[in-house]
């Protein structure tokens, strides 16, 4: 899992994979409901297309103001080091998925 920073995240989301990043908080328990989610799709997805990161909103505050996060746990879907998709809230691997899959070349 990456964990993503002010210093490093435009060279993740520039990296030529889709990037699933997972903007959360310490005291945030839906987030925490999301973390076995986020690493299942790390380790079940092809990790030559894919790349799935953490963003603690508390530590990284300019990350989140940038990308407009004002609820968590919330998702961006990057490629090409745009934002491609977002999803707000607790949601199903399955749905993660089905989203990034739309992205993959």
């Amino acid at each position: 899992m990456l964990n993503i920073t002010h210093e490093n995240i435009q060279d993740i989301i520039n990296s030529g994979k889709v990037i699933l990043v997972d903007f959360w908080a310490e005291w945030c328990v839906p987030c925490k409901m999301m973390h076995p989610v986020m690493d299942q799709i790390e380790n079940e997805m092809d990790e030559n297309k894919i790349a799935v990161g953490r963003c603690d909103v508390q530590n990284q505050p300019n990350i989140a103001s940038q990308y407009g996060i004002m609820n968590i746990p919330a998702s961006l879907i990057f490629k090409d080091g745009k934002v491609m998709d977002q999803v707000i809230g607790v949601v199903k691997k399955k749905k993660l998925i089905k989203r990034m899959n739309e992205y993959i070349d």
